[in-house]
């Protein structure tokens, strides 16, 4: 995946009707407790092979095992076919913050580093805040 220069505004915008204020609404929250991060674009091939446009917050760099360096979000939020996803790469106690505190955000599925919902409505807004402060906070995952 690749940081693009689109404009995280205009793609929202640009999304259809069923998915735009869901995504809106989640972007809200995570925008402002992530104020003064970067907010951008990612798009290309993403875990499994999917092609995928990603709202990355905050930024972190890292180095793969094979020694190159990446730039990666700390908090994405992406519309999948079914699904909305936010993906948190950020880490308390050794413990990815979405394991530990993806539940108490409402109707999700949670993963090692993602969770899923269906729309805006599924989630606890306040829970999601305090998800977002503490991985704004967090050490990324090493």
């Amino acid at each position: 995946m690749e940081r693009t220069h689109r404009d995280v505004d205009a793609f929202i915008a640009s999304l259809p009707d069923d998915v735009r204020d869901d995504i809106a609404a989640v972007d809200t929250v995570v925008r402002d407790v992530m104020a003064g991060e970067v907010r951008e674009l990612y798009e290309g091939t993403f875990w499994g092979g999917t092609e995928q446009e990603i709202i990355g917050y905050g930024r972190y760099d890292y180095e793969r095992t094979d020694g190159t360096a990446v730039s990666w979000f700390v908090i994405g939020l992406a519309a999948q076919k079914r699904h909305l996803s936010l993906y948190v790469s950020a880490v308390e106690d050794g413990a990815y913050l979405s394991k530990t505190l993806g539940p108490s955000l409402g109707a999700v599925t949670v993963g090692a580093s993602a969770i899923t919902f269906r729309r805006a409505s599924d989630l606890d807004l306040d829970a999601l805040r305090v998800l977002a402060e503490r991985a704004r906070d967090a050490e990324p995952p090493t």
